[in-house]
């Protein structure tokens, strides 16, 4: 790709740049760094780690498209390198509330480890929904929730989830429709490593939007609230 000067990234990045105002870039991480495995083997294992492009595709982006809004996802195990990078070409990064709970106060997920330039989640389109999340988490990392987020009605977990990303110094919180709607598992987007019955949630047609108000006026509340108007 660095032999045509990125082309094929350049045309990628220009054309959703026309359909979005803010999109995000799976596994930022690649960029820096990648798990290379030959084509002809059978498992993963017997790949090794190459230099990714770096700022190099980044620089011929910008020169070729101007400024892009990007959100870099740079979840999982991230190294010095990535976290460079990402802040070389000003990218915000991500926190998901989901992940915050399985450990201890330093967990990054946590809301007061968020930093300004970064976009917090409720939970992306690879985890549950915050009700289907809560119906299934230990008690343990249950009792870790309401210790950090205080005493709060567990049958309005999703918004209790909604407001501490909205509350987060984070610029920009996402929140998904499932989240503010309060519904279960049967709701999710996607589950990570299965081929079928992703992607086909939908808001019902028989909704209305008339028949949000309710959840709009609460939402915008919040968002009042915590400055993000």
């Amino acid at each position: 790709m660095e032999k045509d000067g990125f082309s094929w990234w350049i045309c990628r990045i220009r054309r959703a740049q026309n359909l979005f105002d803010e999109f995000r870039i799976d596994h930022f991480r690649g960029f820096a760094g990648f798990w290379a495995v030959p084509s002809e083997a059978k498992v993963a294992m017997v790949g090794r780690w190459k230099v990714g492009p770096g700022k190099p595709l980044f620089d011929a982006i910008f020169r070729a498209v101007g400024k892009i809004n990007i959100i870099a996802e740079d979840l999982g195990v991230i190294t010095d390198d990535v976290v460079q990078l990402r802040k070389s070409i000003d990218a915000p990064g991500m926190a998901v509330l989901q992940f915050g709970f399985g450990s201890d106060a330093k967990n990054p997920h946590l809301p007061h480890k968020h930093e300004h330039n970064q976009v917090v989640y409720t939970g992306t389109h690879d985890n549950d929904t915050i009700r289907g999340w809560w119906d299934v988490l230990p008690q343990w990392e249950r009792d870790n929730v309401i210790k950090y987020l205080g005493s709060i009605d567990q049958t309005e977990i999703s918004w209790a989830l909604i407001r501490a990303a909205l509350s987060s110094v984070a610029r920009t919180a996402i929140i998904p429709m499932q989240d503010i709607l309060g519904l279960g598992s049967s709701a999710r987007m996607n589950i990570p490593a299965t081929q079928f019955g992703n992607w086909s949630w939908r808001l019902p047609s028989s909704m209305g939007f008339d028949e949000l108000n309710g959840e709009a006026e609460r939402l915008r509340g919040m968002i009042a609230t915590y400055g993000r108007l």
